[in-house]
């Protein structure tokens, strides 16, 4: 199995630390609103990852957070937490529009048939584990206190901070990734935050250094080593992770174990709608339940977003969409052909199933080839209705999408 690692910029040879067994992390939802297409997209990328490791024999054990606290609105510590604003917005507590969310992505994910993580773990359920890995960090004298703000992690003490993102931290400039505010570096990121004066929020808890919540940086470093070890094979996100949020949980994790966090960092490009990015001001954020509306399946819509490599740019239009129900209508209609005896007699230019399936694995495993695995099936698709694949070798086929992809045909 080869991966891109952004780490080291290069397609390499995943290579476990124990061998057979993969650890995988990968950064959940921020259950504040009603997920769209867009947060969706890495989740179907990461499934497939799942489902061809496993299907490669590897035991696959995947931890995936919960943010249901600490996601501030700026990536300058700054700004209302994303759950306080969800509960303003919607009239009930951060609490209940975790429960809401939490609901809603469920039943969403069940419907994409995706593969349950092994470990799917809330941010919320873990706070003293937080705090404890906190003082580890204060203990070795990586935090500092800023006033009436939060206990801050001091990047200058780390030789190769921002190594993820190749960040030039000396060629920065105030404004050009976070204010400074108080802070001894403008890469400085919060770990503790406190609690706003004379201002009591839904979720804070009390700490060493005073009523507050955690950062958002580290739910994701304490959730994979409380649930996965100090160390990871691959941890999987958005490319919009790698120069703050990545880069936060490799300062704090390597400083607290002294060892290299993870062996892989695997990132999945953006979906824009239209060619433009989604914004409620111009009102092209559609959500799972827009495209079963419209008469799409969510098979269709994964079909879309499987049909170009998860690092490239996606670019949703109700043509593309349509363009993938249609592709998939095409495989089950050839799949169906396994009941049609008149077809099934002509079996001379007949393929084999275990040459199909070493064929999918092989693209699969070459850095997830998603679009010339759908190509594959195209072809196949294409025999069977020209009468050239047995029933048999249909129903492996039928099985195999299922397998690798978790689309049912």
């Amino acid at each position: 199995m080869k991966l891109y690692d952004t780490l080291s910029r290069s397609v390499k040879e995943v290579r476990p630390l124990s061998p057979k067994t993969v650890k995988l992390y990968t950064c959940g939802l921020t259950v504040y609103s009603q997920p769209h297409i867009g947060n969706w997209l890495p989740y179907i990328y990461w499934d497939v990852l799942v489902r061809t490791l496993r299907a490669s024999g590897y035991v696959v054990e995947h931890t995936q957070n919960i943010t249901d606290v600490g996601h501030l609105t700026s990536d300058d510590d700054d700004g209302e937490d994303k759950m306080e604003k969800g509960a303003k917005r919607e009239g009930l507590t951060a609490w209940d529009v975790a429960e809401k969310y939490i609901a809603i992505a469920d039943k969403e994910a069940k419907q994409l048939n995706l593969l349950p993580p092994d470990h799917l773990v809330r941010a919320t359920s873990m706070i003293d584990q937080q705090v404890h890995f906190a003082q580890a960090l204060n203990a070795k004298g990586y935090l500092y206190k800023i006033e009436g703000d939060g206990m801050y992690f001091d990047t200058a003490k780390l030789s190769d901070y921002g190594k993820l993102a190749q960040l030039d931290v000396s060629g920065l400039e105030a404004g050009a990734r976070v204010s400074v505010a108080g802070k001894r570096n403008i890469t400085d990121f919060a770990v503790w935050k406190f609690s706003p004066k004379n201002s009591k929020r839904d979720m804070e808890w009390e700490s060493p250094w005073g009523l507050g919540f955690p950062g958002w940086h580290l739910e994701c470093s304490v959730i994979a080593r409380e649930t996965l070890g100090d160390q990871l094979d691959i941890h999987a996100g958005g490319i919009d992770h790698i120069p703050v949020h990545h880069t936060n949980e490799i300062a704090q994790t390597e400083t607290v174990t002294g060892k290299t966090f993870s062996q892989f960092w695997v990132h999945n490009n953006h979906l824009k709608v239209d060619g433009s990015k989604m914004a409620k001001s111009t009102g092209n954020i559609y959500t799972l339940q827009t495209i079963i509306d419209r008469g799409y399946s969510l098979d269709a819509f994964k079909l879309f977003a499987l049909g170009k490599h998860y690092t490239t740019e996606g670019n949703f239009t109700w043509e593309n969409l349509e363009a993938a129900q249609n592709r998939l209508n095409h495989w089950r209609e050839a799949m169906a052909t396994r009941w049609q005896e008149a077809l099934l007699t002509k079996t001379a230019e007949d393929i084999h199933a275990a040459d199909f399936s070493e064929q999918l694995a092989t693209l699969l495993a070459n850095n997830l080839d998603t679009a010339g695995a759908l190509q594959l099936f195209d072809k196949i698709a294409d025999k069977a209705l020209a009468g050239a694949v047995c029933g048999t070798c249909l129903d492996t086929v039928a099985q195999l999408a299922e397998d690798y992809l978790g689309v049912d045909l």
